[in-house]
């Protein structure tokens, strides 16, 4: 192994673009500091915002309070604020009950699909929900409606081993952060078992998920390691990995601050790419890649899949 940065061949860097925020992201952090600029502090946040420890510790800085749970909020005189990734019906009911302020950072995609779920109950549909268990947002759709009414899909083994009844109306939606090819097999494996399921009238699976994934399959063909910069709790920035791997690049890894930096697998690199999940701010990545010409001399290539130009409106209490 060569050990010193000037006797090492230029390292090639991929950017992938798009990366980081999206417009869901975006709003719901400018959420709570307007929400803070309106109220002062403290503000509460139910659960984590988004699923970045970088952006809750910034939020925390400025006055902010996550909770898990309403009941952990000490001050109810305060305003509290929902998460991106959306909550059940009981949530609301809760702080209603509670007389609570509460504002709605729920990322309108998200609510897309909430109002979906609940169109499809009215017109006597059971709905298959495709996700994964236990995600805030998984957990904040199902809660639309009562339990009988919708079935958790995680595998097209989930699928297979379903009893299916003849006299039922059958739909399926989806959570809007999973990986395109994986959902399509599960769709796939659906339409086999009941040809005419109701499928969604437009996509769930959000644009910037697919924009973001539909970069680095350009990308990872071409590289000996990809770094995809996020949370473990995100699922955006798994899928990222995961698509990676997929498409080419086996040492695929997830890059986030409890894992040591990947110095030695850099620096016997030639090819490495780069993105961030849609949760991760994009001064991640400029630190990600001042540590990385550290170690060596590098060359940056952007690689532009698609241009973004999606913005959200924030909610009328806060415009």
């Amino acid at each position: 192994m060569i050990s010193t940065k000037n006797n090492m061949e230029t390292l090639n860097i991929f950017l992938a673009s798009p990366r980081g925020f999206c417009a869901g992201v975006e709003r719901a952090v400018l959420i709570v500091k307007k929400t803070l600029e309106k109220y002062g502090s403290p503000v509460y946040v139910r659960h984590e915002i988004v699923h970045n420890q970088h952006v809750v510790n910034e939020l925390k800085n400025l006055g902010t309070i996550f909770v898990k749970e309403l009941e952990d909020i000490e001050d109810t005189s305060r305003p509290v604020i929902f998460s991106a990734h959306g909550v059940s019906k009981k949530v609301i009911g809760d702080a209603q009950f509670k007389n609570l302020t509460y504002i709605d950072a729920t990322c309108p995609l998200v609510s897309k699909v909430h109002r979906e779920a609940e169109q499809l109950n009215k017109q006597g549909y059971f709905i298959f929900l495709i996700g994964h268990k236990n995600h805030p947002e998984v957990v904040g759709t199902m809660g639309q409606l009562d339990s009988g009414s919708i079935q958790l899909i995680q595998t097209k083994d989930d699928v297979v081993n379903y009893k299916f009844s003849p006299d039922t109306k059958y739909a399926y939606i989806t959570q809007t952060t999973l990986s395109v090819d994986d959902t399509k097999e599960i769709i796939d494996t659906l339409k086999n078992k009941i040809s005419n399921i109701k499928a969604p009238i437009k996509e769930d699976i959000c644009y910037a998920t697919t924009n973001r994934q539909n970069a680095v399959k350009l990308i990872a063909p071409k590289c000996d390691l990809f770094l995809v910069i996020g949370s473990p709790n995100s699922s955006n920035s798994q899928r990222l990995v995961e698509v990676a791997k997929n498409s080419g690049c086996a040492n695929s890894l997830l890059l986030h601050p409890e894992m040591p930096f990947p110095t030695e697998q850099i620096i016997n690199s030639k090819n490495i790419g780069l993105s961030s999940g849609a949760s991760a701010p994009e001064v991640l990545m400029k630190e990600t890649l001042e540590k990385i010409k550290l170690l060596r001399t590098v060359n940056i290539e952007e690689i532009i899949s698609t241009v973004e130009n999606v913005s959200f409106k924030l909610p009328s209490s806060l415009q």
